[in-house]
Formats: structure tokens, C-alpha cells, sequence
């Protein structure tokens, strides 16, 4: 493999990896934003049945 397709391929794959991290870090902080939500709102009606 010739030194500027394996540049290019090393190129792909870094932002393939970056790609997939920024994904991961969004889902993860949307998952823990709805989590916090409805543990708030579950609080809320606990708090207004009694």
C-alpha cells in the first residue's frame, strides 16, 4: 500500500472514531436529560398526591 492511500485510509478511520464518539457522548447526555425529567416529574406527582 502506497504511503498516501494508507495516509488516507488512517485519515478515514480517525474520523470514523471521532464520529462515533461525539454519537456515543450526545446519546449518552440525552439518556441522563430524559432520566433527570421524568425522575423530576415522578418527584412532582409524588409530592402531589399527598
Amino acid at each position: 500500500m502506497s504511503a498516501v492511500l494508507e495516509a488516507q485510509a488512517y485519515s478515514i478511520l480517525m474520523f470514523a472514531a471521532l464520529t462515533l464518539m461525539v454519537v456515543v457522548t450526545v446519546g449518552v447526555f440525552y439518556l441522563t436529560a430524559v432520566e433527570w425529567r421524568d425522575r423530576r416529574r415522578r418527584s412532582q406527582e409524588r409530592q402531589g398526591r399527598r
